[in-house]
Formats: structure tokens, C-alpha cells, sequence
């Protein structure tokens, strides 16, 4: 009887490492942006442009699932959650951590993917913690979490836009010149997310920041 109280427990401390284990091999990624057609090309969601553009790379598809659209990615032992929150940008916390408990993600294997209007267009930094720097998106994730300390991919967009019109620039679509640009970033803001899942959060920093 002894023996088999033994047998027992191990088993059950077997079960829950290889759960925890398992969890630490997935990943959220969050692409911070707002539903609706009328938002689908602008600056402001280029959070869903680049999951959108990693799942048709891999041949992804979106379900809709409760806050947000969820596709499942598995790389080299490796589980990616890719989440578009449907709770407009405003409530994006609300999507990350009910899909961070779901899923049962740690916080550090989390990344936010978002517009940054302080990076010329198209530069990419990945940081691990910051202030929200009035992004709304980032703003309510903060909230949400209670601290700042949480990992985010900032896609830069650019500040060019005249006094006052900060927020018709970035509800604005893109211009000719950056659509064209675009698919190269894409490919290289991919590689950043494959990255942050393979190589942790550092090495990311250190491979792609100012790339």
C-alpha cells in the first residue's frame, strides 16, 4: 500500500512538471489593433496586419473565439498563440490576460505587437518593459496588469503628421510609398516574433532592434 501511495505521488509531480514545462513552451502573441473594415489598412492596426500576414505565411486560419480571433502556430517544439483581442483597441487588456489565463501563459511569454508613432516607419524594437506612452492599446494592458513590466514589439509608423492631427494620421491608411515598403518589414517582423519564442526576449533585442 505503501509503495503504491509512492507510485502515486511521483506520478503526480511527473503530471504537473510536464504541464509546467509544457506551458513554458507557449506563447501569446497579442497584435494590438481594431475590428471592422473600415480600420483594416490603417497605421494604427498594423498589430492584425502582421499576424494576418504570419498566418497566410503559414497558412494559418483565424477562428473567432471569445474576445478575440485565435490562430495556433507549432515550430520546433514551440506552441504559438497568435490573438487579435476583438475588444477594440481601447480594452486590449481585457483580451490579453483572459487568453493568458485560458491558455495558462506566463506573462514573460507574452508579447504585444503595436504601432509606435516615436520610431520612423518601419523601425522595429522589441522591449521588455516601458511606459504606455499614451497608446491606448498599451495603456489599458498596463492597466490590466498592474505593473509595465511585460513584453512588447513596437512597429514604428512615424510621426508625420501636422499639429493636431495625431489621430487622423494614425486612423489613416497607408501611403503608396509605405505599402510598397511593407512586405519586407513583414518578413522581418516574423522573424522577430520566431525569435522572441526560440530565443527568449534578449537575444531578440540584440538581433533586431534597429533593424
Amino acid at each position: 500500500m505503501f509503495r503504491v501511495l509512492i507510485n502515486w505521488l511521483k506520478n503526480c509531480f511527473s503530471s504537473n512538471q510536464e504541464e509546467i514545462d509544457n506551458n513554458m513552451k507557449k506563447f501569446l502573441i497579442v497584435g494590438l489593433g481594431n475590428i471592422g473594415k473600415e480600420y483594416a489598412n490603417t497605421r494604427h492596426n498594423i498589430g492584425f496586419k502582421i499576424l494576418d500576414y504570419f498566418a497566410s505565411e503559414e497558412n494559418l486560419e483565424f477562428e473567432t473565439h471569445k474576445l478575440g480571433d485565435i490562430a495556433i502556430y507549432k515550430f520546433k517544439g514551440r506552441t504559438f498563440v497568435l490573438l487579435k483581442p476583438s475588444t477594440y483597441m481601447n480594452l486590449s487588456g481585457k483580451a490579453l490576460t483572459y487568453w493568458m489565463a485560458k491558455e495558462k501563459i506566463a506573462l514573460e511569454n507574452v508579447l504585444v505587437v503595436t504601432d509606435d508613432i516615436n520610431l520612423p516607419f518601419g523601425a522595429l524594437r522589441v522591449k521588455s518593459k516601458g511606459s504606455h506612452g499614451g497608446h491606448n492599446g498599451l495603456k489599458d494592458i498596463q492597466d490590466k496588469l498592474n505593473m509595465n513590466t511585460y513584453n512588447r514589439f513596437r512597429f514604428g509608423i512615424s510621426d508625420d503628421f501636422s499639429k493636431g492631427r495625431q489621430v487622423d494620421y494614425v486612423l489613416g491608411n497607408w501611403s503608396k510609398e509605405e505599402e510598397a515598403s511593407l512586405p519586407e518589414r513583414l518578413d522581418k517582423s516574423i522573424e522577430v516574433i520566431k525569435s522572441f519564442g526560440m530565443a527568449g526576449i534578449n537575444s531578440t533585442m540584440n538581433t533586431y532592434n534597429g533593424k
